[in-house]
């Protein structure tokens, strides 16, 4: 059966005290709508509807980022979830499969779950996710008969018996699209809060005389993120989570507690991760690299045996090949290290590639911006370039070309020849002491007349 994806984006957050919409505040280094996104993936849909309202432009410019097939829609009047799925009838009106709807507020759905979803829809023409709530509070009821979903009650007007139910609403449903149309259809608003809820498709499918189902999951994948504290503690949960898929799968973390993933972080077995190390997103490590301490990365791709840091920052393009070393306070962007290549200390790596089995003196800076444009340096192998040389681009030095510590490139240097570039040093006798002497003098009289 075809999947379309209904993911509820609209909400304004107002605990969140904030003027950015709720669903674009960060975890794991990317919008809380990202982790939507990836749950809705593993149903491998058709197609994917994402429902926005208060900053309706900001929260489609993200939602395009991270799903460019995505078809966004407007709820101008948050009325209810099932007013918002409704927004989704038109894009949908041509298809003929299942619609699963998710909320981009809760970002722990789990592939399982949503396999098991799917699979329960085979059998039951109204499938509802549900938890067995530690502190039911004022989450929604599930009321079953058996197997068999009855209605959903929403707490508001949940009488005490109901109250007392452990088996609580997630939120997440699926069913037929002409079927899940038809109910939203009859749902009306006459209730505590005067607004069309999705949860009333149960009673109005059960009447109908179809059937409906629970399928169950751990509380902790229906966490929804509507205050800073439940922001806080989702990324606590994510990283806790993170910290221990990686130990289980043959990585050495020095100290759990004190390495930050992104969304999308991959690390290769045998890796080793000191402490204090940050993960922004698309950011690869292969097996057998080191990352030391205090180091911060994103978007960059690490190959085997590579050891980075410790307080080294690798920004977005840039691309570490086998056996290379980047030191302490070096900072790589958008470049290629060739294998086996060295950049040891204090250097800024720019636009750049450089071949294999270079080395990179300390101070090094690929000067790159000239205030309007980028230019790129091209460093050939084997090469030698001496402390504090600045490269200006666009410049290239040949296979084994050396640069003189202290020099400004701004020619390219041929293979094989050494590049001086700096003034000629002068010495002048004596100078040195009469230049003090002068100085503690106007010091002196400074003094005096402050007297």
């Amino acid at each position: 059966m075809s999947i379309a994806v209904v993911i509820l984006a609209a909400g304004k957050g107002t605990r969140m005290q904030s003027d950015l919409p709720k669903v674009l505040h960060p975890l794991a280094q990317v919008p809380i709508l990202a982790h939507a996104i990836r749950s809705a993936r593993f149903s491998d849909p058709e197609k994917m509807v994402i429902v926005a309202g208060h900053g309706f432009s900001q929260v489609a410019k993200a939602a395009l980022e991270f799903a460019p097939d995505a078809i966004v829609v407007e709820q101008a009047e948050q009325l209810g979830t099932g007013h918002a799925v409704a927004q989704a009838k038109s894009a949908l009106e041509d298809f003929d499969g299942d619609v699963i709807v998710l909320y981009g507020d809760t970002p722990f759905i789990s592939e399982d779950t949503i396999a098991a979803i799917q699979s329960a829809r085979r059998s039951s023409d109204l499938v509802v996710l549900g938890f067995d709530a530690a502190d039911p509070a004022r989450y929604g009821r599930l009321v079953t008969q058996g197997d068999v979903l009855d209605r959903i009650v929403e707490f508001k007007d949940a009488t005490p018996k109901e109250r007392a139910i452990t088996l609580c609403n997630s939120g997440v449903m699926a069913a037929k699209a002409s079927d899940l149309f038809s109910w939203i259809d009859q749902v009306g608003n006459s209730n505590a809060s005067g607004e069309y809820y999705l949860t009333d498709c149960v009673g109005i499918a059960r009447s109908a005389g179809k059937t409906a189902t629970v399928v169950r999951c751990d509380e902790a994948e229906t966490l929804g993120i509507n205050s800073r504290a439940e922001l806080a503690s989702a990324e606590a949960a994510f990283q806790s989570r993170m910290r221990c898929e990686m130990l289980d799968t043959g990585i050495t973390l020095y100290a759990p507690d004190t390495v930050f993933f992104a969304y999308d972080t991959v690390i290769g077995r045998d890796c080793i991760i000191e402490q204090n190390v940050v993960f922004g997103p698309d950011v690869t490590i292969e097996s057998g690299a080191t990352i030391r301490a205090f180091s911060h990365l994103e978007g960059c791709h690490v190959s085997r045996d590579a050891v980075v840091g410790p307080y080294a920052r690798l920004r977005p393009g840039a691309e570490l090949s086998e056996g290379v070393k980047i030191g302490n306070f070096v900072e790589v962007k958008n470049a290629l290290i060739g294998e086996g290549s060295k950049v040891n200390h204090l250097s800024y790596i720019g636009d750049a590639e450089i071949g294999k089995g270079s080395n990179i003196g300390a101070g090094t800076i690929t000067c790159n911006y000239d205030g309007v444009f980028k230019h790129r340096t091209t460093i050939g192998d084997n090469v030698f370039v001496g402390s504090n040389t600045m490269l200006v681009a666009p410049v290239t030095l040949g296979d084994h070309s050396m640069t003189a510590s202290g020099s400004v490139i701004t020619k390219d240097v041929p293979a094989s020849d050494l590049a001086i570039a700096r003034a000629e040093q002068v010495n002048k006798t004596g100078l040195a002491v009469k230049l003090f002497d002068m100085l503690k003098m106007r010091k002196e009289k400074q003094n005096s007349e402050k007297k």
